[in-house]
This record gives structure tokens, sequence and C-alpha cells, in this order.
């Protein structure tokens, strides 16, 4: 049996090391695992307005690929310390309508990395996650954190994961992940 697990990035940039850190993660994923890799593109900033007209179409294909995914894998940069707006502004939309988000996240395996260029790696934007993921009711795995700090300086000229320690830090996590999404 395969777990499907959504990679999620909270990044837009066409050369994130948030998304390159996910495209590493799907190629080291173990035996068992297969991850799908998200991106935030075409989630429009949030209005009630907008909500009154219906729920936009790339929102409710992300929520349903959450949904149908048997976890879900966010890879945040930090932005102020923070998880960045694009991240929180497609998590909000996912929530909608009210409760949405516990039917779509309660009580799903669920684990946070993250890459960037800067020495602090992205701890406080891993810790501010946690919250929303809380309100949803997600089943967070507080493995080992998986911090990328100097991505930059860790990534090809492709945009590719070269550093080995960090390839094999990435390969180490998402056993444990795996071994805490069987548990159930």
């Amino acid at each position: 049996m395969t777990t499907r697990i959504l990679a999620l990035s909270g990044s837009l940039r066409k050369a994130s090391y948030n998304t390159a850190l996910l495209r590493a993660a799907v190629e080291l994923a173990p035996a068992g695992l297969t991850l799908e890799l998200r991106t935030l593109h075409g989630i429009p900033v949030y209005d009630g307005d907008l909500e009154a007209q219906g729920l936009p179409e790339a929102v409710k294909v992300l929520g349903d690929a959450i949904q149908a995914a048997d976890a879900l894998l966010i890879c945040t940069p930090e932005y102020n310390h923070s998880i960045p707006g694009v991240l929180k502004n497609g998590l909000d939309w996912v929530s909608r309508p009210s409760g949405s988000g516990a039917r779509i996240f309660g009580g799903k395996p669920t684990a946070v990395i993250g890459a960037t260029p800067g020495g602090g790696g992205t701890m406080r934007s891993q810790d501010a996650l946690l919250h929303v993921l809380r309100a949803f009711g997600s089943k967070v795995w507080f493995g080992p954190w998986m911090t990328v700090s100097h991505a930059d300086k860790l990534m090809d000229a492709n945009g590719n994961l070269a550093d080995e320690k960090t390839r094999e830090q990435l390969r180490a996590y998402l056993t444990g992940f795996a071994q805490f999404i069987a548990k159930g």
C-alpha cells in the first residue's frame, strides 16, 4: 500500500528553495510513500465578497487534493519571523466556508519543514504555522526540526538539492514522518 502525501510549497517564487526542497523530498521518499508537489499559484487574495460568489476553482482543487491525501507536508519560508502571507492566505481560503478547515485538515497527519538563504532556519515560521494547524485540528508530527539554513549554498545551478548531508537529513525526516503516519 502506498501512502500519498500532498507536499505544499509556501512560496510562489520560480526558483524557490522551499519548492526545491520538496522536489528533493519527492525524489528521496522512502518506499511506500508518494509525494505530490503543489504550489499556491492561482489562489486569489482572500475576499469575503469573492467567496460569496463561490469558491474559486483553484481553491476547490487544492482543498480536494489535501482532503484526498493521506498526509500533508508543508514547506514554508520565513518572512519577518512568521509564515508568508501567500501561505496563510491559501490556508485561509481552503478553510472556507466556515468549518472546512476541520473537515479537510482535521486529524490529517501533517509535518512542517522549511528552507531559507539566511542563517536562522525557518524555526519561527514553522512554529507560527503550528497555530494555524492547531485551529484546523491537524495531527502534527513533532519529529526533529527540518530547517535548511543557507539553502542558496546547498542547491546546484539547476535548483536541485546538492548537499549530501542535507539530503540524508531529509531522507531520515521522511522516514520518521512515514512511521508517524503508519501508527495512525
